[in-house]
């Protein structure tokens, strides 16, 4: 049926006739499913141009919605014949996948936003029992590197809800620009949001564009973006990054820095891609600086997790600083990377008195990993296996499978090349649990991630052309009960069923990578990527 991802279970009746959804169609919604039928009634009367209204009490017929407590929070049937669709699943999560799925059943065109002359609405005799393999399903989106304003972001969310994705991890700050309103520290947004110029493609090709680039979301955009994933059962995970990638809050409160090193105070929000080595000092005060943030960051996102990057962070500033050698030795600490460490179990203490979990990247595993803070595993799976095997949860999300900014095919034709090349192919046979774990170690390993960094993508169309179609594939990983040896895993029937998902990203008005390479207006000739050929190391 071409569904994406696939069902755990479809059976489809011989010769029964489909159901036909028109003008008389009603919505009948069960206590406590009353938000996904709004949702669904907002989305399919948009398509279809009918009502939908909501079912007297008691009428048989048309759309169905119901809770099953026998079900889990995410799993859920579909049944349909000609006389009703019924939606049960055993909480709000699984119905909305399940109206996902009867959005994908009625064809492209209900992923519209008006409807088209001449339409009919019919879905198959079908019946369908689902649930996800992970229950965390994300995908990492960077507004530092390229700002995405809120509309764009909105519209990501929408894309994740119709790929059963349940999770946004918010990449809100970096060395190039910080995107969150901190109210306690206005130059945060005054400051470290804008930088003069950026560079444009890869350092070696020495290009900039001369031109100022920024944006941040306030305090209630922010909570109207968690409000609006959560209406899709989508969590907002935010990443505030330290103690590295921090040269943008530096350049805003230069008392952050490694002030006895470096003139913190002639310091700009970063033009460079890249990993600065302007970094935080580890001092008390500079501690409280950033649970003061985190204050603001929480009252503004609910989720469980909250991620502290501590990734990519230079120790030459500390190794000269003496403020930081003197922090060492008063710590009683071996070297830097227990210093780095200190920094992070401070945080994860601090997240668990509020009833929070620390997540954050595999260089948190140096100099001790904190007892409650999980993993992602970006740097391939070896992070992920310590963490694993030590009762640490993870997310694998390895740079070399599953971090979208790299190219998707060999060539001078594909815009600013990064990394390796990952194909769609590649996507669909990645899979996020190891053979070196055992079966208690890979209950560790809760969920996957896809991982979208903007050095190379200027706007929503070019996230767009990075992204898809590979997120539909990794949706499949992420939900579905593929074979765990990649080898195994029916490329050509998934290939088959993108032919009928590509109508519905058109509809969607995504602006995917084609079969056939990009289209003229999608490249960006002269300007450098640094494709590196399967050899590890930094890509931008």
């Amino acid at each position: 049926m071409d569904l994406i991802p696939a069902p755990l279970h479809v059976q489809t009746p011989d010769d029964a006739a489909p159901f036909v959804l028109d003008a008389g169609t009603r919505i009948a919604a069960a206590p406590g499913t009353e938000g996904v039928a709004r949702r669904l009634r907002a989305e399919l009367s948009a398509a279809t141009g009918f009502d939908l209204d909501p079912a007297p009490a008691g009428q048989a017929g048309g759309l169905l919605l119901a809770l099953d407590e026998t079900l889990a929070a995410e799993e859920y049937r579909l049944s349909a014949d000609a006389g009703e669709v019924r939606l049960t699943a055993g909480g709000p999560a699984g119905l909305s996948h399940a109206a996902q799925t009867l959005r994908q059943l009625l064809g492209p065109a209900a992923y519209r936003t008006a409807p088209l002359p001449g339409a009919s609405w019919t879905v198959p005799a079908v019946e369908i029992h689902d649930a996800p393999r992970f229950g965390w399903r994300g995908a990492l989106l960077d507004v530092s590197r390229h700002f995405m304003p809120k509309a764009g972001v909105l519209r990501f969310i929408d894309q994740l809800a119709a790929h059963k994705l349940n999770v946004l991890h918010f990449h809100l700050t970096d060395d190039q620009g910080w995107r969150i309103e901190i109210k306690r520290y206005p130059e945060l947004t005054g400051t470290a949001a804008w930088r003069e110029r950026s560079m444009v493609g890869y350092r070696a090709g020495g290009r900039r564009d001369d031109q100022p680039h920024g944006g941040y979301y306030t305090q209630d955009d922010l909570r109207e973006i968690v409000a609006y994933a959560a209406a899709r059962h989508i969590t907002v995970v935010p990443e505030v990054d330290l103690p590295g990638h921090n040269q943008a809050a530096v350049a805003a409160y230069p008392e952050l820095g490694n002030t006895d090193v470096v003139d913190t105070a002639a310091l700009g929000t970063w033009t460079d891609w890249g990993v600065s080595e302007n970094i935080l000092n580890p001092s008390e005060a500079t501690l409280r600086f950033y649970e003061h943030v985190l204050e603001e960051v929480l009252e503004i996102f609910p989720s469980t997790f909250v991620h502290l990057g501590g990734d990519e962070c230079p120790k030459d500033q500390w190794k000269a600083s003496p403020a930081a050698q003197a922090r060492i030795a008063e710590l009683g600490l071996k070297d830097e990377f227990e210093l780095q460490s200190h920094v992070i179990r401070h945080f994860d203490s601090w997240l668990a008195e509020r009833g929070r979990r620390l997540i954050g990247w595999d260089e948190i595993l140096e100099g001790g990993l904190a007892p409650g803070a999980a993993v992602s595993s970006w740097r391939g799976y070896e992070g992920g296996i310590a963490a694993a095997q030590a009762g640490h949860d993870v997310v694998m999300c390895p740079e070399q499978h599953v971090y979208l900014d790299h190219r998707q095919a060999p060539g001078d034709e594909e815009p600013i090349p990064v990394g390796w090349v990952r194909t769609l192919e590649d996507v669909y046979r990645f899979e996020p649990v190891p053979p070196q774990l055992d079966e208690a170690a890979a209950r560790h390993v809760i969920g996957t991630q896809a991982n979208i960094w903007t050095e190379f993508m200027f706007d929503g169309r070019d996230v767009d052309y990075k992204v898809f179609p590979r997120l539909a594939a990794f949706a499949e990983v992420a939900w579905s009960d593929l074979p765990r040896d990649p080898a195994a895993r029916d490329w050509a029937g998934f290939e088959a069923r993108m032919a009928g998902h590509y109508p519905r990203l058109d509809a969607l008005g995504i602006e995917y990578r084609r079969p056939d390479g990009p289209r003229p207006w999608q490249r960006k000739p002269g300007i450098v990527g640094r494709p590196i050929d399967g050899r590890p190391g930094e890509t931008c």
